[in-house]
């Protein structure tokens, strides 16, 4: 079995492959301070309440966005599967042209993203990623990541809204049922997800346009069923995106990746 790990600002997505096929996903909530203890005791119970045993993971490949949970996920893997973890930009590249002046600059998830929607669907394209951050991430006709947009992200908004804001309470992001709102919850729906369809339609029009040419765009990330819905820039929803393309790295160097076990203990 593959253990894919994907680390962003706000969730830590775990997922167990067998060849191409999921056999599970569990999501936790990202703690820069966790310890690969407590990694280890949440996930191991996770996989075992769907009957999956430690011992069969193979092979573990993390994408992060988060430098602190790097080395905790690398001893966890370690000391608890007997694997060493690769970790993409540290230990793998995305196999995907980075034309950017400053590559680094690049987080690993948006190149590993961009990878995956050029397998699924071909370029030109744009992906747009409803995490911590809304992201547009814009990939040219020859395949190449050749740069995007970074806007907060929408419960970013709420959440700012809410503690800046004497009067304005915590709200969850849903679709109302006009755009004027007949009250203070109302009208702060109303402002988040129609402005958030603006700036997604507004932003894309303009890559377009200045790119030159129209680009299939694909979203991916936990709000991206709910802003699709309004949304006619949009014409894919994909919410595995992220790990499609770290199958796609492994799958690139398995035998890499697949590496032996390696001693125990914390050196490195």
């Amino acid at each position: 079995m593959l253990l894919l790990i994907d680390v962003g600002n706000t969730n830590t997505v775990f997922a167990l492959y067998e060849g191409r096929g999921a056999l599970g996903q569990w999501r936790l909530s990202t703690n820069r301070d966790r310890t690969a203890e407590e990694y280890a005791a949440t996930l191991i119970q996770l996989m075992a309440l769907d009957g999956h045993d430690r011992r069969d993971v193979e092979a573990v490949l993390i994408a992060s966005v988060v430098p602190q949970a790097v080395l905790p996920l690398r001893w966890m893997s370690r000391d608890f599967f007997g694997r060493t973890a690769f970790v993409v930009g540290e230990d793998v590249e995305v196999p995907i042209q980075n034309r950017l002046p400053n590559p680094k600059e690049a987080g690993a998830d948006r190149l590993v993203n961009a990878l995956a929607a050029v397998v699924r669907y071909g370029p030109p394209l744009i992906v747009v990623d409803f995490g911590t951050a809304t992201t547009f991430d814009i990939v040219d006709r020859e395949g190449a990541f050749i740069g995007g947009v970074i806007a907060p992200g929408v419960n970013l908004s709420l959440e700012a809204l809410h503690h800046n804001a004497a009067k304005l309470p915590r709200i969850a992001v849903q679709a109302p049922g006009s755009v004027i709102g007949k009250g203070t919850v109302h009208a702060m729906q109303a402002g988040v997800y129609y402005g958030y369809i603006g700036l997604v339609d507004g932003l894309v029009e303009r890559i377009q346009t200045e790119y030159g040419q129209a680009m299939r765009v694909i979203a991916t990330g936990g709000l991206a069923k709910l802003f699709v819905k309004g949304c006619r820039s949009i014409a894919q929803v994909d919410p595995d995106l992220t790990m499609a393309g770290l199958m796609e790295i492994f799958e690139r160097d398995p035998a890499r990746i697949r590496a032996d076990r390696p001693p125990q203990g914390r050196t490195t």
